[in-house]
């Protein structure tokens, strides 16, 4: 008599059944995996060249440029000599969100950056919107401080011998110009260096940021000769409500300090020295900061700060009487924004790398040259793309986003430092975030506070941008990523 409730198999292993479509969009890639496939490129490997020294310097360049030349004229008018306190509060912003970072980076020391952490805690779509924010962050930054790169260089010119570039090729259509010759050419001479490889163009961004960093010591030392006490004589005369809107403002003047960590495969002891290249960089940043709106206040009173162009420059012209330290300045302007040029494009191609590594865009941005280390067909697509951005499109308020893009970035990295410490507990940590989950949450509502400051037209090119890569990712990367391959399997 025959069982009928006996299956031939009955006993058999069974496989498990496929992932659904949003457990698949939620799959998180092993951060032991990522630890492993580290510095991996297509022919080629990333080489582990860079200490402490030139991490550290790599975020300070990307950090220290545009910001301290011009936003004084910008912040001193909203909140007066208590615009140092205004520097205080956006580097305390900033230093939950570095917090954060330094965790992170000392544990899963890989490139990528935050698109790399959101992936090993709360899964592919996520990563796949950080890292195209980071896409926009570094693409149009880049793009941005390529454009005022030009305008420096005309002040230097003009105050050197007596030329400047004409109009025409030295601005976008739309912006009075045909095309804007020196923002292509700081762009290309960006890519040059690092064609080379990590640790020449390490070199060459020291050389650039011990340039700009005596230029700040130099104007302290200059202004402060006309510093006058009566200047501070009513420190907060708008009230604490003009110093938060000018911490609001010089926030942005932060934005950067995070592009050590996507060296995470080209460190030499990524571990130990990522948290401390990040934390080390932005205490730097903000004395130096500090230091020079204290001196520039003190030198000038507040309310002839009226417009944003040439401040410094201008207080030097006052104290000595000359104009040669004015286009001293702006001499190291120039060299100050080619830093940042050099350090954000070098993030943005190490961000492309790890996408492309893990399958979520083209496999030539991970293809890596065997002579040099450095990815370099990556590298001459993002600087062409970024020189041709810079020097034929008008940006107006699309540089807007790159604030837009950084923020949610940071957000990201606040919530996946509390997700891996719940999630991965075990893991060794060379750095932990301090009063966990306390500041992490401080720094996710600070930067979630930002954003809601933004314009309705940064938010409506955000969302574009957006759509555009959910729909790429869509018809792309959710079948073609490394993870989705070996599911197959």
């Amino acid at each position: 008599m025959l069982d009928h409730g006996a299956s031939p198999q009955q006993g058999a292993a069974t496989a498990p059944p496929p992932p659904g479509p949003a457990a698949r969009l939620m799959r998180r890639k092993p951060v032991e995996r990522l630890v492993a496939e580290g510095g991996q490129g297509e022919g080629g490997s990333l080489r582990r060249s860079l200490g402490l020294w030139q991490l550290t310097m790599i975020s300070i360049g990307a950090t220290l440029g545009t910001g301290i030349f011009v936003v004084l004229g910008e912040a001193v008018p909203k909140a007066g000599p208590a615009v140092t306190l205004s520097f205080v509060i956006a580097g305390l912003t900033a230093l939950f969100s570095a917090l954060s970072y330094a965790e992170l980076a000392g544990t899963i020391p890989v490139a990528g950056s935050s698109y790399s952490y959101a992936y090993a805690t709360m899964g592919e779509l996520i990563a796949w919107i950080c890292g195209w924010c980071l896409v926009l962050e570094y693409g149009v930054s880049v793009a941005a401080v390529a454009v005022g790169w030009g305008e420096y260089l005309n002040e230097l010119l003009d105050g050197t011998i007596g030329v400047t570039i004409p109009a025409a090729l030295s601005a976008p259509p739309g912006d009075g110009g045909v095309f804007n010759l020196p923002a292509l050419l700081v762009v290309v001479l960006a890519m040059v260096f690092l064609l080379g490889g990590a640790r020449e163009s390490a070199r060459a961004n020291t050389v650039m940021v011990a340039v700009k960093i005596a230029a700040l010591v130099l104007f302290c030392a200059i202004g402060v000769q006309g510093f006058r006490s009566g200047n501070y004589a009513h420190f907060m005369p708008l009230g604490m409500a003009g110093v938060s809107a000018a911490g609001a403002t010089l926030f942005f003047s932060y934005i950067g300090f995070d592009a050590a960590s996507t060296a995470g495969e080209e460190a030499k002891d990524a571990q130990r020295d990522l948290p401390r290249a990040i934390m080390l960089s932005l205490v730097i940043v903000t004395a130096l900061y500090v230091l020079v709106a204290a001196v520039a206040v003190g030198a000038r009173p507040w309310r002839t700060f009226t417009d944003s162009e040439a401040s410094l420059a201008r207080i030097m012209r006052d104290v000595t009487g000359q104009e040669f330290w004015g286009t001293l300045l702006a001499f190291c302007a120039v060299v100050a924004i080619a830093s940042v040029v050099l350090t954000v494009l070098y993030g943005q191609t190490r961000v492309l790398f790890a996408m492309s590594r893990d399958g979520l865009v083209p496999k030539v941005f991970s293809r890596v040259h065997p002579r040099t280390g450095a990815p370099r067909a990556n590298t001459v697509i993002v600087s062409l793309f970024c020189g041709v951005l810079a020097a034929a499109i008008p940006l107006g308020q699309l540089a807007d986003a790159t604030s837009i893009g950084t923020l949610f970035a940071f957000a990201l990295v606040n919530v996946a430092v509390v997700v891996l410490r719940r999630t991965r507990p075990e893991m060794p940590r060379t750095f932990r975030v301090p009063l966990s989950p306390v500041l992490p949450a401080l720094g996710f509502a600070f930067c979630v506070w930002m954003m809601g400051s933004l314009s309705t037209v940064t938010w409506v090119v955000f969302g574009v941008w957006m759509a555009v890569g959910l729909v790429f990712y869509f018809l792309y990367g959710y079948r073609r990523s490394r993870l989705a391959l070996s599911e197959a399997k």
